[in-house]
């Protein structure tokens, strides 16, 4: 077989069999296939694209490029979630915990951020000492006792994945649906869970931009687990402006801890909720979803789920006492306010600029070698829909440097808009995918 002829054949838009995938997966691993061919590859299943019986074959072949994790001696239906990222979510801080509560197994692998999305390490970094950096055995033995682990992926989980995204960011060919998909998939099905939900996001601050394109993804993620065996469902969600009232690390995790306590904001919770549902149900803990909702709100009032967060923190380094006593985490020390130009309504905030703002602020990477600051960060006082007196603050910015907060501050200025009459909420939750 020969890589020359696998090219030519998606370029005149034919359909790559197993064993063709196979071969370029193996053969670039290995070290045999050189760059410029899996290059012109990739180059041509974005423009040709790849049906679903190709897409679950990619997926196959970087499932088992390197290890897939055994987490059979991990009791009972284990369950993952991923969400496709976006600005201010700090979801899995609140889920895992409440569902965990409720006597659910949560065996999660998690990634840093990079560009203007967080990402969950980063953020329970901000506990002193908590760390992701455990073994397969710590995470297995975590989860038997007290429902929950999360750890950083390892280096030999999926290995074509990190290879063919390396070169797919260079070259121009990350956008394309089969490739999303059967990255992100070959990954959560190497994790080794019985159930996966996803979360998908769609607007100006996600990957996806356009709820269509949120659908499609979510569709062929779907289906791809449930060829694999694996119980599969996403949820669509809105990314067109921040989720939550935090964006910025320590920030994020002061929200999630207040949420736990059942103070935090309403559009953080109903997607907790909604997504901790089918978590639930699939795992047999609840007769059916309005049952498994039910559950995770009582964990919430009881503070069972805060109490599990706090075991959790404790069981991976950090201390339960910066659970209870959030105060104790990064501040900045500088702080710079936003304020309405008159009385006005939000109409909108443009996500992925708030983002920037944070980045800017130090709270984000350009390169996977930046060091974040886990204490910066934004704090919208109002979001879209809402109504502000002229003056009244819209959103404050945290930072350590002046000139890195006056930089924010400009974006900021910019991501948001106003209108002079009422606006409508955005619709947060657009979708199931089941």
């Amino acid at each position: 077989m020969l890589m020359v002829d696998i090219i030519r054949k998606k370029r005149d838009g034919g359909k790559l069999s197993a064993e063709e995938i196979d071969f370029f997966i193996n053969g670039y691993v290995k070290g045999e296939i050189p760059d410029y061919q899996v290059s012109a590859l990739m180059m041509a299943i974005y423009f040709k694209g790849m049906d679903d019986e190709e897409t679950h074959l990619l997926t196959n072949a970087m499932l088992h490029s390197g290890e897939v994790l055994d987490l059979s001696m991990i009791k009972g239906f284990k369950v993952d979630k991923h969400s496709t990222g976006g600005v201010g979510d700090k979801t899995s801080l609140v889920l895992t915990p409440m569902v965990a509560s409720c006597g659910v197994s949560v065996a999660k692998m998690s990634g840093r951020g990079l560009g203007h999305t967080g990402g969950t390490i980063d953020k329970l970094e901000s506990f002193k000492g908590f760390s992701t950096a455990i073994s397969n055995e710590q995470f297995i033995e975590n989860v038997n006792r007290i429902g929950i682990s999360i750890m950083g992926q390892t280096k030999n989980l999926a290995p074509a994945d990190k290879l063919l995204y390396a070169l797919r960011d260079v070259t121009a060919t990350v956008d394309n649906m089969s490739l999303i998909a059967s990255s992100i998939m070959s990954k959560k099905l190497a994790a080794g869970a019985d159930g996966i939900v996803l979360d998908v996001k769609s607007g100006s601050g996600a990957f996806m931009k356009t709820d269509e394109d949120a659908r499609l993804l979510a569709e062929k993620m779907v289906s791809i687990g449930k060829l694999a065996g694996v119980r599969t469902m996403a949820v669509i969600s809105d990314m067109d402006q921040p989720l939550g009232r935090a964006v910025g690390n320590s920030m994020e995790v002061k929200e999630a801890i207040e949420t736990l306590k059942g103070n935090g904001p309403e559009d953080l919770n109903e997607l907790c909720l909604t997504l901790g549902s089918y978590m639930v149900y699939f795992a047999g803990a609840a007769p059916d979803r309005d049952s498994a909702y039910a559950m995770l709100k009582e964990s919430i009032t009881s503070g069972r789920a805060l109490d599990k967060f706090a075991e959790f923190i404790a069981a991976q380094g950090g201390s339960a006492c910066d659970v209870y006593d959030p105060e104790n985490l990064p501040k900045a020390s500088e702080a710079l306010d936003f304020t309405a130009p008159s009385d006005c309504y939000v109409s909108s905030i443009m996500s992925e600029e708030v983002g920037n703002a944070c980045l800017l602020l130090g709270g984000g990477r350009r390169s996977k070698e930046d060091v974040i600051d886990l204490s910066v960060g934004i704090y919208l006082h109002k979001k879209v829909g809402e109504k502000c007196a002229s003056g009244e603050k819209v959103a404050t910015l945290y930072g350590n440097d002046k000139k890195k907060i006056e930089e924010a501050y400009e974006r900021i200025k910019g991501a948001y808009s106003f209108s002079d009459s009422p606006v409508e909420k955005n619709k947060l939750i657009k979708g199931i995918v089941d």
